[in-house]
Order: structure tokens, then sequence, then C-alpha cells
């Protein structure tokens, strides 16, 4: 049976694993958005830490919270998949559980998606050290289209939301990296364009430990997508790939 939809409701994912550190603040910025209607979809994917007594807390106060216990480490993308199953909401956002979110990004980027009438929407985001100082800001175009993404991912998940009620629920490949960029090149191909709302909104933690910190398995990841993902002859991939490499030396200077 279909769960059914509640309109205008938000659903957040929210994937985590021994987020002790870093939960709470995720959690406090959801809990501070202007716009109230939402649900916090957690998943523990069996942490080791305090993770889970942080949210309990948190959830005692608030019901819009939710936490879901993994009976087994799942990892991220079937964490996020799992969550997708259970949300209501009528619009899908991400928010992993080291980043968060200015007070108005959910009420400002439904505005937006309503105006535009838009399937699928991204904003601005500042990336910031594990201590939440700024590294750099990362701009969106106002509209996105299939060749743009693949020149440059400008969608970072925590910005990313779409509409159920258009789209359907969309769901996450198994991969190791880079699974949030496999999926907004497949809506895109559907949808023609992805709406950039040019507002800075949230705040993206870039950790040490990151699945995306290493630049070279990052561009080895890269050209699978645009060969395998994307069945891309090889001049195209260089193509692209030659453009992906130049944005990515130019954002570290």
């Amino acid at each position: 049976m279909r769960k059914k939809i509640i309109k205008d409701k938000v659903s957040i994912i929210t994937p985590m694993y021994n987020a002790e550190k870093f939960i709470g603040k995720t959690i406090d910025s959801v809990l501070a958005q202007t716009y109230e209607n939402w649900e916090l979809l957690i998943m523990n994917d069996m942490s080791k830490d305090n993770s889970c007594e942080v949210v309990k807390r948190h959830s005692k106060m608030d019901a819009r919270i939710r936490l879901i216990n993994a009976s087994k480490n799942v990892g991220v993308v079937k964490g996020r998949n799992k969550l997708i199953d259970i949300a209501d909401g009528e619009f899908i956002a991400f928010l992993d559980a080291d980043d968060y979110w200015h007070e108005d990004k959910l009420e400002k980027q439904i505005k937006f998606m309503k105006e535009k009438d838009a399937a699928i929407s991204c904003t601005d985001y500042t990336r910031v050290t594990e201590n939440e100082k700024s590294i750099n800001e990362i701009k969106v175009k106002s509209e996105i289209t299939y060749t743009d993404l693949l020149k440059n991912n400008y969608m970072g998940c925590l910005t990313v939301m779409y509409d159920v009620s258009k789209v359907g629920k969309r769901y996450f490949k198994e991969r190791e990296k880079n699974e949030d960029y496999v999926l907004w090149l497949e809506i895109i191909k559907e949808v023609k364009k992805v709406y950039g709302l040019q507002e800075n909104l949230a705040f993206y933690r870039v950790l040490d430990n990151s699945r995306s910190s290493n630049k070279f398995a990052a561009a080895k990841v890269r050209w699978d997508i645009y060969r395998k993902e994307e069945g891309l002859s090889v001049l195209k991939s260089a193509y692209y790939f030659v453009i992906y490499a130049i944005i990515a030396l130019l954002k570290t200077k």
C-alpha cells in the first residue's frame, strides 16, 4: 500500500553514523526553521558513540523528529533510501548529520519552487571546516541543464529539494561515492532543468575523513560516471572531464 503524501510537508532525510559531535547543531538548525510543516527522519546506522542519545533528547521535545535504527550497518545510500520509503512529505530534502541550514532555508526554497513550478531545486551554500570556519561559497546557476551539470555539480546534496508530486519518490543507486550526483543527472534528464535559488541557505562541513576528501579517487569516480552511468563517448567524457578538473582546481585556490 502506497503511503499517502501530505501536501506542503517537507520530509528531511538524515543518515547518521557516529555523529555525536555535530548532530545536535544539525537538529537545532531544523528546529529553528521558520517553515514548520516538516518531519526530520534520522537513520541511525549502528552508531557506536552517543549520537542516539542526542537525537532522543531532541525527539522527546519535538515529535516531528523521528529516529529509525538500522538492524545492521547499511551505509549512507541504503540509509537514505529507507528514509525516503518512510517519508510522507510532498517535498524531500536532504541534510547530512554534520551539516546545517539557515533558519529560513525551507521557507524560502518552497516559496521559490512554487513560484517556478519546479520539480527540483538547489541553493547556494558555504563550505566550512569542522570548527565552522568559512572555506568558500558555492554558487548555483539560476537554471541548470543536463549539460551544465555534466560540467560541474552545482547541486550540494544538503540544498537539494524535489517535489514528490511531480517526479515521484526518487532513490539513490548503490555506489561508493557520488550517488547524489548520479541521481541529479537522472532527474534532470527527465525534467530538463533544475532551478537554482541564488541565495546562501546552508553550511556544508568539510571533514578530513569525508568520502569526498580524496581528490584522485573523486576524479576516477567522475570519469566512471561519464562513461558507465551516462554512456558518453570517450571524446565527450574527456571534454567534460577537462572542464570538471579545471573547476575543481579553481575551487582549491
